[in-house]
């Protein structure tokens, strides 16, 4: 534990899909002063997200699915997303290609991992583990849906790399870490025709 940062009072205001604590703690500020504060953090566990592509043909593929914050902070009967889940004590990797096959109906053998980002982190544990991950036509093992006895209905939808960026810029797709994995893939040039599939290492 940090010497800058002591946790006076841990309280738990709610234990479901997650926990809901109430922190006490003692900061020291950068300027050197002492600083009580109290704060709320819910944790669901972490999780992990995939964007899959098909260089040979420029697409992405993307889920629909209804989700209750964004309807009742906008009224938005779905968002746009790209496959995502939690790991549930699960290597990342290994529950990636697991999530990916519920929900959009592709087996996977080879995700890349890119890099871990908190979403939210003022008041959310969760971390993401961000992958990318060529599939094909072939690869097609089901329907995908994801898991009705779950609560899921998933929409498997299968834009153009152009068509999934323009619908960021007209609102269509506003959930962080789709955006940040269409960009990603825009500025790796991932649909580049001869581009490698693994990014060569810092040493060459």
């Amino acid at each position: 534990m940090s010497e800058k940062i002591r946790i006076l009072a841990r309280q738990t205001l709610s234990r479901g899909h997650g926990l809901l604590e109430k922190i006490t703690l003692e900061r020291r500020r950068f300027d050197g002063r002492l600083q009580n504060l109290w704060r709320e953090v819910y944790d669901a566990g972490d999780g992990a997200a995939i964007l899959l592509y098909d260089r040979s043909r420029s697409t992405v593929v993307l889920v629909r699915q209804f989700r209750l914050p964004a309807f009742l902070g906008a009224g938005k009967e779905s968002l746009i997303e790209v496959c995502a889940g939690r790991l549930e004590g699960e290597n990342a990797e290994r529950r990636i290609m697991q999530e990916a096959e519920e929900e959009t109906g592709f087996a996977i053998r080879h995700p890349r991992r890119l890099f871990e980002a908190y979403m939210s982190p003022g008041s959310f544990a969760e971390k993401l583990t961000f992958f990318v991950a060529e599939y094909a036509a072939r690869d097609r093992t089901g329907q995908g849906g994801g898991i009705e006895a779950e609560g899921e209905d998933i929409e498997i939808l299968e834009p153009t790399l152009d068509e999934a960026l323009l619908m960021i810029e007209r609102g269509e797709i506003i959930d962080a870490k789709t955006i940040l994995l269409l960009q990603y893939a825009k500025l790796a040039g991932l649909m580049r025709e001869g581009a490698p599939e693994r990014e060569p290492d810092a040493d060459g």
